[in-house]
């Protein structure tokens, strides 16, 4: 379904998939519902999915950011800066 009204409410774009699982992940998943952790086992799978696509946007990012440093790395006084920063950011905290 993509988009529309349910119950009511208007949903957002979406694509139904049918995706096949292994028996004992299913089994987990529902356990999962069963504690009350999700209310569905689509919102499950949902969620799982969000927290892998935003891992991967996070490793895509340092990967970027890396790969940045290494076509222009840091000079010396760039690097005692940045110490010299994060230390004092440190000692301002009221720990």
């Amino acid at each position: 379904m993509r988009g529309g009204m349910h119950g009511g409410m208007l949903l957002p774009m979406s694509t139904q998939i049918a995706v096949r699982l292994p028996d004992e992940l299913v089994e987990q998943v529902d356990a999962l519902v069963e504690e009350g952790r999700f209310r569905t086992k689509a919102e499950a799978i949902r969620a799982a999915i969000e927290v892998l696509v935003e891992a991967e946007a996070r490793r895509n990012t340092g990967r970027r950011i890396a790969e940045g440093y290494r076509r222009v790395p840091q000079d010396d006084g760039e690097v005692a800066e940045a110490t010299r920063a994060a230390i004092a950011s440190i000692d301002e905290e009221p720990w």
